[in-house]
Parts: C-alpha cells; sequence; structure tokens
C-alpha cells in the first residue's frame, strides 16, 4: 500500500462542481504529474464541506489549510509553494470578513467552530465512490456489531434510548417507529429511506447521499435487521443525479465486500437494497405518497390508520425514515445511546443538520447540537447579514415552516421551542431575510410553491390554498381590507385542521406566523396601500431627484420601455403611467438620483 506525504481534498459536492471544481481537480492531477508528486500526494474528490458560497473548495493535509474559490489558474501555485515548497498561499485562505485575517486551518474558521458533526462526520473528508475510505473511518463497524452480538430488541432499545427523533419533519421518535414496525404481523416488510427533498433552499439531504452514501446504507441495514425486513428501497428525486450515482456506486461496493446482499458478514441475515427515482413531486415526501410512487401509482397520500408499520409498501409492514435520520444509526449503534442523548436538550436529543441559505454572509451545509440559538447560527455560523443591514426574519421548516422575528433569536432550536413558536423543525431548511424584506410577499412566494405542489386529492388544501394565494396577490396590489385578514386567518386555520396529510397541514404556516409576528406589514399594505419594505411592484414607483440628477441621460439610454425624458437643461423625468418598475434607473445611475418609494 503506498504511503503518501500529503493529502489533496477537492470537493465535488453539487455547489463546489458547479463552480468548476471539476476543472480544479483536473488541473491538480496534471500539474501533480508533471512535477513529479502523483506518487507521494493524493488527490481525493470528496463531498461538500458545508461552506458552499466560497467553493471550489480545496483541503490540505496535514496542515489543514482550507484554500477558497480556487480556479484552474492556482493549482500551478498551490502545487509549487505548497506542496513542493511547503509554504501556504495566503491569497486563497479564507478571510475572516471583520478583521480582514488570513485563517490558514480548518478547524479555526468560525463557520465549523461551533458546529458538532455526527451526519456529516464524513462529508469533505473521505471520496465517497471508495468503501474503502468509509471503511477507515469506522464504517461498517456498527453494523458488524449488531450482527455479531445484538438481538434485534437490543438494537431498538438502544436507537430508543438515545432519543433519536424523525429528522423529515414531524420528530417522531424513531426507536418507537422501529419497535410497531418490528412487532408488526407480516411474511415481508420493507424499510424505506425518504431521499425526496424539494423544499426551496435545502440541499442536506443531497450532500449527504453525495458526500457519504455508505452511512445511509449501513444505517438502513442495522434498521432492516432490527424490525425483521430483508428488502430496502431508497426514494431520490431524479434532480439529483450525482447522488444516484454515487449510491449506485455505493451499494453495488457493499454487495462485492458482502456488506450487502444474502448473508451479510456471515450472519444468516439477508437484505437488498434499491434504488426508485422520483418524478420531483413535493407531496410524495409525505410518506403514504412516497410509497404510492415506489408501488408505481400517482403519488397521492391516503388517510392514517393504517399506519405505514402495519400496511405500508403493498399493504406490508413498512419503515420510513429520512436520510439524516439514517445517517444518524450507526454511530449511534458503534458509540452507544448515552453518548448520543448527551446531546441537544432534554426533549430533543443529537444534532441538526440545516441548509443555510438567505441573506446571509456564510451560506452552507452546517450540523449543530441541538438547543443551539438562532442568533449563534446567524451571526456566528453565518456571519451575520449580507451587506450587514438589519436581520427581519428567518424561514425554518421548508415552504411549510414558519416565519420567526428577531425576537426570537435568542429561541432554542429544538421541536418544542419551534412548535410554540408556531413553527416546525422540518427537514431543515434555513432562509435568513434582510430589512428588504417584504413579509406579505415572503407568505405569499412560499404558499405559491404548496399550492403548486398540491396533489389536489383534499378539498382544504385544494381549495383552501388556492383561495389564501387569491387573497395575498390582493393585499400585495394594495387592494386589500382589513377583512381580508380575518377572512385569511380563518381560513389558514381551517386548511390546517382539516386538510388530509402533512403538506395541507402545514401549508398555512408563513401565512399564520408572518400574521402573527409581521401583522403591521399586511396592515401597511392595506390602510396605507405601502409596501415597507419597498418590494411589492404594484406600491412601488420611481422618481428622480432633480438636486441629484446631473442631466447625463444614463437612465434614459438604458431605459427598456423608453418612460424617462430630459435633457442637458433639464432635469430628467419619469412616465409614472408608462414605467414597469423593472429598477434599471436606480441601478444605473451613478449619482444615486433615482430613489424607490
Amino acid at each position: 500500500m503506498p504511503i503518501y506525504r500529503a493529502h489533496v481534498l477537492v470537493c465535488r459536492g453539487t455547489g463546489c462542481t458547479a463552480s468548476g471544481s471539476g476543472e480544479v481537480f483536473k488541473a491538480f492531477r496534471e500539474e501533480l504529474a508533471k512535477k513529479g508528486l502523483d506518487k507521494e500526494i493524493m488527490l481525493v474528490e470528496t463531498g461538500c464541506h458545508g461552506m458552499c458560497e466560497m467553493g471550489p473548495i480545496v483541503v490540505v493535509y496535514p496542515e489543514g489549510a482550507f484554500y477558497c474559490g480556487v480556479t484552474p489558474k492556482d493549482v500551478p501555485e498551490i502545487v509549487e509553494e505548497h506542496l513542493y515548497k511547503g509554504r501556504l498561499v495566503k491569497r486563497l485562505l479564507y478571510t475572516m470578513p471583520e478583521e480582514m485575517l488570513k485563517v490558514p486551518h480548518y478547524k479555526d474558521i468560525p463557520f465549523y467552530k461551533k458546529q458538532h458533526r455526527i451526519v456529516l462526520r464524513n462529508c469533505g473528508f473521505i471520496d465517497p465512490d471508495r468503501i474503502e475510505e468509509y471503511i477507515s473511518r469506522d464504517g461498517y463497524q456498527a453494523l458488524a456489531k449488531v450482527l455479531t452480538s445484538m438481538k434485534p430488541e437490543e438494537v431498538i432499545e438502544e436507537v430508543k434510548k438515545s432519543g433519536l427523533r424523525g429528522r423529515g419533519g414531524a420528530g417522531f421518535p424513531t426507536g418507537l417507529k422501529w419497535e410497531f414496525a418490528h412487532k408488526a404481523r407480516g411474511d415481508k416488510k420493507y424499510v424505506v429511506c425518504n431521499a425526496d427533498e424539494g423544499d426551496p433552499g435545502a440541499f442536506m439531504d443531497r450532500s449527504v447521499l453525495e458526500g457519504d452514501p455508505h452511512s445511509i446504507i449501513e444505517g438502513m441495514t442495522i434498521g432492516a435487521y432490527a424490525i425483521g425486513s430483508d428488502e430496502g428501497y431508497i426514494y431520490c428525486r431524479a434532480e439529483y443525479p450525482l447522488a444516484i450515482k454515487r449510491l449506485r456506486t455505493a451499494i453495488a461496493q457493499a454487495e462485492e465486500y458482502g456488506l450487502l446482499g444474502d448473508d451479510i458478514m456471515g450472519s444468516g441475515f439477508s437484505f437488498h437494497l434499491h434504488i426508485k427515482e422520483g418524478a420531483g413531486a413535493f407531496v410524495c415526501g409525505e410518506e403514504t405518497a412516497l410509497m404510492a410512487s415506489v408501488e408505481g401509482r400517482r403519488g397521492m397520500p391516503r388517510p392514517r390508520p393504517p399506519f405505514p408499520a402495519n400496511s405500508g409498501l403493498w399493504g406490508k409492514p413498512t419503515n420510513i425514515n429520512n436520510v439524516e435520520t439514517w445517517a444518524n444509526v450507526p454511530p449511534i449503534v458503534l458509540n452507544g445511546s448515552d453518548w448520543y442523548a448527551a446531546l441537544g436538550t432534554a426533549k430533543s436529543k443529537g444534532t441538526k443538520v440545516f441548509a443555510l441559505t438567505g441573506k446571509v454572509k456564510h451560506t452552507g451545509l452546517i450540523e449543530v447540537p441541538m438547543g443551539i440559538t438562532m442568533r449563534e447560527i446567524i451571526f456566528e455560523l453565518g456571519g451575520g447579514i449580507l451587506g450587514d443591514k438589519g436581520f427581519k426574519a428567518v424561514q425554518i421548516g421548508g415552504p411549510s415552516g414558519g416565519c420567526l422575528s428577531e425576537q426570537h433569536l435568542d429561541l432554542s432550536v429544538d421541536y418544542e421551542s419551534l412548535t410554540g413558536a408556531g413553527a416546525i423543525m422540518g427537514s431543515g431548511g434555513l432562509v435568513v431575510m434582510d430589512e428588504d424584506t417584504c413579509m406579505v410577499d415572503v407568505a405569499k412566494f412560499f404558499l405559491e410553491f404548496t399550492q403548486r405542489e398540491s396533489c389536489g386529492k383534499c378539498g382544504p388544501c385544494r381549495e383552501g390554498t388556492k383561495q389564501m394565494l387569491l387573497m395575498l396577490n390582493t393585499i400585495t396590489r394594495g387592494e386589500g381590507t382589513l377583512e381580508d385578514l380575518d377572512k385569511l386567518e380563518k381560513l389558514a386555520q381551517m386548511v390546517k385542521e382539516m386538510s388530509l396529510c402533512g403538506l395541507g397541514q402545514t401549508a398555512p404556516n408563513p401565512v399564520l406566523t408572518t400574521l402573527r409576528y409581521f401583522r403591521h406589514e399586511y396592515e401597511a399594505h392595506i390602510l396605507e396601500k405601502r409596501c415597507p419594505a419597498k418590494a411589492c411592484v404594484a406600491l412601488i414607483h420611481y422618481t428622480i431627484d432633480p438636486e441629484r440628477c446631473r442631466k447625463c441621460g444614463i437612465c434614459a439610454r438604458n431605459c427598456p420601455v423608453e418612460c424617462i425624458s430630459g435633457d442637458r437643461n433639464t432635469p430628467y423625468v419619469i412616465d409614472q403611467d408608462r414605467c414597469i418598475k423593472c429598477g434599471t434607473c436606480i441601478e444605473v445611475c451613478p449619482f444615486h438620483a433615482v430613489e424607490k418609494i
């Protein structure tokens, strides 16, 4: 086995790949060969490192040097200076925004300091296409422990004691769910991984599947042993081609190594795993709709009971967990329930993975202990609000989550606290909004998504979300009344209480939470015919300050509808009747003479 003096890890997650990390990897391979270093320096393609807006990311070990925004043109310098001469390339290191200090080491970057990586333990550290690298980091040790020394009931008890709750949104105790499936009568049982991640701005599951697919396979195999299943499905949306590719590779490797398939590790236990590609319907994230899709039927929810634990796939007992839940299982089994239960809060144990997006300086993938505050996530890990603007709100839980205000910055991020505030944990999307965000428009945006994705099976969701959206459109045009707010709130409660599945039951959350915490913005739209954030097109207009106008004509020349007039002797003015409110004039004016009011 060759021994390498250094490892160069190039992120090939979807984000960095889109930024050109494939070309960076190719450049490293060519440059190392040119310098004769390819035999002493190992080049590794990894999954997502988390700090996505800094990509392409390259990490060099043993130093742990973290290089950001690397291009193929930077590669010769890294090879020459760092790998050949032993000197860091300082211009490519992460820079602390306030102090403008260069941070040479991965572990010292604030984005990673408060993270506690369990689910993401291997993401960014191993080549996901090489099972040997997963095994080298204790991979399949938990499965070996289960098959050689634990009864199914003991596995279930260990997961119950850990306090692990489903990370797909509802937060149901995982061990209890397994126990129901274990006790259910049936000659055939199934386990399913819900990888149908469809929330706008969410990429947690995708990153885990791309960066550490074997953790899902190992977790599902342990779960199958616990409930008495010999067959399972990973339901992954087809829009994740890289995740599916790496899953297929990982399954084939696990079968080749005797870690999946018949008679695993000579234990007599067999488990076969399949991939089912979804067509992208958001409603298929609901477990009964997902099962219908796996069976080849239209993905539509059905009433419960019966619950999947008793009657799931093809009427057989079935256990469904999402990607993050399955990824937690191997370390829990390997390290013990007490180890896991020591993290988090009294009722919300362990860690949670979030996709941190929106108007925040450092977007990306984070994993933090339950009980951390929103303030810590946004201002310490995320670095604060983009452009140092004021914080307004954070949307948590995806399109079916809730919008929390500044008063919730010190709220503990756990299931109970979020529910009490009118939000949900959801799968883990966190969208940060600044002072320029209109909360009425935000509620409309998320409701547009859930209304479009409704399967239409039940009336409350099908018709209720449509009517709520019509009301919101009316309000954002400045045509609403105060009576509309009362109707909107009552309708939202009705949809929440009467819808068939989780999509409809949670679809009103953005409306209800914005009405609860930002009602004054709704009232401004109605009573003052004004959008406080100046975001709703129907309620804004552009004017030119004659005192600031230098009569240069740049605005007029760039106006797409030619509605700006003036000359060298006359200040320019905008014809409000013809203006389409595109904002081009304010963007091109070098003298800040154009105002949005």
